[in-house]
């Protein structure tokens, strides 16, 4: 069977780049195991509130959940060398971003054109706090991996967790604004803005430059052989 090989950033040895990709792995469960409680918590708080925007962020952490068990598949076994792997766990990661858009958009326009309004959710508001207080440490550690590995699946990764966090931002200021000023529409119009961001991600993803850095693209100087595609 033909050897695997994959490109690996020249400033790194290969046993350094197996660490790295080892850490790439053991983020990926970290933010897997944070995303299923807060997915669940936040989509559950978003339908008791009848907010579309918590809704939208709560499924989104069910999307990066997703891409984290991509990105543990992807430098798992023989598939850490493979040379298909990569690009493949790209993809995949780039695909998950457009499972959220559809339903999102079309949730936030109904509430718009219905004139819904949001209940308080305290429970929401303390959730969007605890997930700006993680998802941009998981973020920026992943970005800088994704560099350092040349893995666009990893900075793929990373930036759905800065998402996250600018989501629960846009989201805790909705909430707020509803709460406190009585501005319910200015939670379905952030649902909108959730939905135009996944796409726009989704693209950027897709296209392998998911940080904007051309030194997280995939072709690499350097090559180690050994696992099998």
């Amino acid at each position: 069977m033909e050897r695997a090989t994959i490109a690996v950033p020249t400033a790194l040895a290969g046993s350094e780049w197996l660490g790295g990709a080892a850490r790439a792995r053991r983020l990926a469960t970290i933010s897997l195991a944070w995303l299923c409680f807060e997915g669940a918590a936040t989509t559950t708080a978003g339908v008791l509130a009848g907010s579309i925007a918590l809704i939208g962020n709560g499924l989104d952490g069910g999307i990066e959940g997703l891409a984290s068990v991509i990105v543990v598949w992807r430098f798992t076994g023989s598939r850490t060398l493979s040379r298909t792997s990569e690009r493949r766990a790209q993809r995949l990661v780039a695909s998950s971003f457009f499972l959220l858009a559809p339903y999102i958009a079309f949730e936030a326009t109904r509430a718009l054109l219905l004139e819904h309004h949001a209940d308080a959710t305290w429970l929401g508001i303390g959730l969007s706090i605890a997930t700006l207080c993680v998802c941009p440490w998981l973020g920026r550690a992943k970005l800088r991996l994704g560099e350092q590995l040349g893995s666009p699946a990893t900075a793929g990764e990373g930036r759905q967790n800065l998402i996250c966090a600018y989501l629960a931002l846009a989201v805790l200021a909705g909430l707020l604004a509803n709460t406190l000023l009585g501005l319910w529409w200015l939670d379905p119009i952030v649902a909108l803005a959730i939905a135009l961001l996944a796409v726009t991600e989704g693209l950027r993803a897709w296209r392998g430059d998911p940080c904007g850095c051309a030194t997280c693209a995939p072709a690499m100087a350097s090559e180690v052989g050994g696992a099998r595609p």
